[in-house]
């Protein structure tokens, strides 16, 4: 197959022709010729006015497969991404049985073998993501686990993190945490602030998570190790990461789109889509966090992709499950949260060039020769989400009804192409 994509301003700065526009050739799935093509290809995509950059990564999405499939299988959950413009997802491990050996490993990877998004597994670091006792990492780094998480299940004890931290520091892993002490306020729903007393829904403070990112860069730092902070949502923790990483601390954190776009202002409809785990935060905290993610203390966007079924959210707010979709909005929702200061440039780097570099994948490059793995994207496209716009299994999105900005047009990767 032979497609070829007219005047596309490359947005890539690993490439000789980053920042221009050209046309480009890609034949059996390689850059067959870059500049002005001539030739005649199987599909052509008009592409003036659009950008194209390295395929774009997610390092943080719940897949639900296998044991809950009737939330998202590994079918629905590589549409979902590929409509949100991802060519590569690192998966949970919070499924049944949990991805805490080789052989569930090897299950998710051939699952999703030949498709147009790679899925990656993320391999737990405890069995059964219960923090008692570290899991077998390296038998899964070696079936192919690109990093480890215990995912919605957060390491809680200090000693075991510290001893996972040393394992993965033989074969250069790294660990996903999200920061969360859930000894305090362990029965919060939301964040604790004025906004949780005047519903009268018990609040969960931000020490928790605070407490757990200055107890974890120490540990990193004492372990020589590398750890990612996933879900981030203050801005003590995003200076506490900062000066972490300027004390020589292997850490590195991602924030989510949700986190940026909302703040728990928005909980008094009570709409049980915006339970999400991390809670939203004040209105104030919420805009220091996209200042952090502009100035470059937040290294990547994270979806946080957690598709729950009708019953997990149509339910009275303490009933229902935390978490909502994510993959298909996390361009607009950034981009309409952000404004004109995030350029396309500043994307690229936040959602494909630093989630690779975090976790040791290869960055693709758009040059002659290479492999394709590229993400067409409109960044001026001004459009309401809506229901029709969902390839999840799972509807539970706070974001229809709601206008954004940015869409990926199209992913082309292992010498497949999907158009939105």
């Amino acid at each position: 197959m032979t497609i070829l994509i007219r005047q596309a301003k490359i947005v890539d700065p690993t490439s000789p022709f980053h920042l221009s526009q050209q046309d480009l050739l890609i034949e059996k799935g390689i850059f067959k010729q870059i500049g002005t093509v001539t030739a005649s290809a199987d599909q052509v995509i008009e592409a003036k006015g659009l950008c194209i950059s390295p395929g774009w990564v997610d390092l943080f999405a719940h897949f639900c497969d296998p044991g809950l499939e009737y939330k998202e299988t590994i079918e629905t959950g590589i549409a979902a991404a590929a409509k949100g413009g991802f060519t590569e997802v690192m998966v949970l491990p919070n499924t049944k049985p949990v991805a805490d050996g080789k052989s569930q490993v090897e299950y998710i990877l051939q699952k999703a073998k030949h498709r147009v998004v790679t899925v990656y597994p993320l391999g737990a670091v405890t069995k059964q993501t219960e923090g008692k006792e570290l899991a077998e990492m390296y038998d899964m780094k070696a079936a192919g686990a690109v990093a480890f998480t215990d995912g919605i299940n957060p390491v809680q004890s200090a000693g075991l993190l510290l001893k996972a931290l040393q394992y993965v520091r033989a074969f250069n892993g790294v660990i996903l945490q999200i920061p969360d002490d859930k000894t305090i306020g362990m029965y919060g729903l939301m964040n604790e602030g004025i906004v949780s007393t005047q519903l009268g829904l018990p609040g969960k403070p931000v020490l928790a998570e605070e407490i757990q990112v200055a107890r974890d860069i120490k540990l990193t730092r004492y372990a020589e190790s590398q750890l990612h902070f996933t879900g981030v949502t203050t801005p003590k923790s995003i200076e506490y990461i900062k000066r972490g990483k300027e004390g020589g601390a292997g850490v590195s954190c991602s924030v989510t789109p949700a986190h940026l776009f909302f703040c728990d202002e928005d909980l008094r409809s009570y709409d049980t889509n915006l339970k999400l785990y991390p809670h939203l935060r004040t209105a104030a905290e919420r805009d220091a966090l996209k200042q952090a993610v502009l100035n470059g203390s937040v290294d990547c966007i994270t979806s946080h992709h957690r598709p729950h079924e009708y019953d997990s959210k149509v339910c009275e707010f303490q009933e229902a499950k935390a978490g909502m979709i994510g993959l298909e909005t996390c361009y607009g929702a950034t981009v309409a949260a952000l404004g004109t200061q995030l350029t396309p440039e500043k994307w690229v780097e936040l959602i494909s060039i630093n989630p690779r570099k975090i976790t040791g994948l290869q960055v693709p490059t758009i040059k002659e020769g290479a492999a394709a793995n590229v993400t067409i994207f409109d960044p001026e496209a001004t459009y309401v989400f809506q229901e029709t716009d969902i390839r999840s299994k799972s509807r539970n999105s706070a974001f229809i009804g709601k206008e954004l900005k940015g869409k990926a047009v199209a992913v082309i990767n292992n010498n497949q192409i999907q158009i939105n």
